[in-house]
């Protein structure tokens, strides 16, 4: 059986990721923090899809918990491994510099940075061992250009894309490709609150994405014909920034 893992994986990009990866052949680990209701309603659609899945809990933001879950699961799990990892799991917390405050600043940036290490570090080895491993970051648009309001969010992907260009060199030898994928407006709560008529004036395809369309791109990268493919980031903007 082949495992892949996506966190954040209970909605939006996440679990259209789960659906996709389970399509392909994977038993899709898909990890939540708190909403168990969305997480079964994943695994409702993994099913319909044709696939298996099960539900993983932690906080990627809290470093001993999710080193206990994945050590957990690797002892249920001997001799086998988790060869694709989506680090999907982000939060926003939008506000301009000047009025945010510490706990807006670093609550992102542990979700969303700290989090990438949390739940790669020790699921690297076992890739490297296996001389295969595929490990897909999500960054953002907002990591490339920068976007007012978004300091945090920006310095958190930012260093996702920059981190995506380290890791790739450092394991590519071994058969393990490491790459980010950085969306613009997608259909998802994430965009909540945001003005979607004005800004799809800014997009040169004149709408948001769709999660499925993210997801696509994921299940491309994952399979073995993108094993020439590594330390890219990958725009999937609709055209709002080349």
């Amino acid at each position: 059986m082949k495992y892949a893992l996506v966190t954040g994986g209970s909605r939006g990009i996440g679990r259209a990721v789960c659906v996709k990866l389970a399509s392909m052949g994977y038993h899709v680990l898909v990890n939540y923090v708190s909403n168990e209701t969305e997480a079964d309603n994943t695994l409702t659609m993994i099913a319909e899809a044709g696939g298996t899945g099960e539900k993983i809990r932690f906080d990627v933001g809290n470093a001993d918990e999710t080193l206990a879950a994945v050590e957990a699961w690797q002892e249920a799990h001997e001799g086998e491994y988790i060869e694709v990892l989506v680090n999907n799991a982000g939060i926003r917390k939008d506000n301009l510099m000047l009025w945010m405050e510490s706990d807006e600043w670093f609550k992102v940036l542990n979700v969303t940075l700290n989090g990438f290490y949390n739940v790669t570090r020790p699921l690297l080895k076992p890739m490297l061992v296996k001389k295969f491993g595929r490990i897909i970051n999500m960054a953002s648009v907002s990591g490339l250009m920068g976007m007012q309001g978004q300091c945090n969010y920006s310095a958190a992907k930012g260093g996702i894309v920059a981190a995506t260009k380290a890791l790739a060199k450092e394991v590519g030898a071994k058969g393990v490709t490491v790459n980010a994928i950085a969306p613009g407006f997608i259909q998802t709560d994430m965009v909540e609150g945001l003005d979607e008529a004005e800004l799809k004036k800014t997009i040169p395809v004149k709408r948001f994405g769709k999660p499925e369309e993210v997801a696509a791109l994921v299940g491309f990268l994952a399979s073995k014909e993108a094993g020439y493919i590594t330390g890219d980031v990958i725009s999937i903007n609709g055209g709002l920034y080349t």
